[in-house]
């Protein structure tokens, strides 16, 4: 029988807030470690053409940072053009997202991995269909989640809103904590200089980290094994 790994389920506060990009770094920072990665988006939309094949460049810079572990395209079975919720997404090319598959594609990393950094699409609340939402699947997979969060003006409630939103879904979702990202070049926004000590102060999850823009590195080490979740365990 093959056994889960233990993960990380990234998640964001909202769209383009870095989430692939923090990822990648939590996934370089496990194989720096010596661990065997694996990484996992369940579905993609707004792929690029490449010839008669779509490419998730989320899903490829995943791959990279773990070490280009098994085969690229387990790492995001499911892949569609139009810049839409992925069930939208597979609609306007005459297709339908494969729910099960949102599910059992994770079991290719089962033995190939000692854990798995699993990406949602946008936040916990964008739809993966008519009836769920990508919090249905971090229920389901049952991993810690690790929600990014772009340090800008709102990030306070956007955060807050995230963490409340785990909390209330179905039985509950654990947060092991937040990384603030700086996803924007610096800017005269002064909210910046004080966000994360905002968030710690009123936050239940811990702020894990902050990456300053454009970092090769989490700003200090972080023991992301430690937080992973082990479904055998629940």
């Amino acid at each position: 029988m093959q056994i889960p790994p233990k993960g990380l389920f990234v998640t964001g506060t909202s769209t383009e807030v870095g989430k692939t990009f923090v990822g990648a770094l939590i996934a370089k920072a496990l194989c720096d470690a010596g661990q065997r990665v694996g990484v996992y988006k369940p579905a993609a939309s707004g792929c690029r053409r490449k010839g008669d094949t779509l490419v998730a460049d989320d899903a490829v810079e995943l791959w990279q940072a773990a070490g280009q572990p098994g085969e690229l395209d387990a790492v995001c079975p499911q892949k569609f053009a139009a810049p839409l919720a992925p069930h939208l997404a597979a609609e306007a090319e005459g297709k339908q997202l494969d729910a099960d598959l949102l599910r059992d594609g994770l079991g290719y990393w089962y033995d190939r991995c000692d854990i798995v950094i699993v990406e949602g699409a946008g936040g916990l609340m964008s739809p993966m269909g008519d009836e769920e939402y990508v919090a249905d699947l971090a229920f389901e997979f049952g991993y810690p989640l690790v929600v990014v969060a772009a340090n800008r003006l709102g990030v306070i409630n956007q955060t807050l809103q995230t963490v409340i939103t785990a909390a209330t879904f179905r039985d509950g979702l654990t947060v092991a904590g937040v990384v603030l990202n700086d996803a924007e070049e610096p800017t005269a926004d002064a909210s910046t200089a004080t966000n994360r000590e905002q968030i710690e102060r009123r936050c239940v999850p811990p702020v894990l980290a902050h990456v300053p823009w454009q970092a090769q590195t989490i700003e200090r080490p972080v023991d992301w094994y430690a937080l992973a979740g082990d479904p055998r365990a629940s």
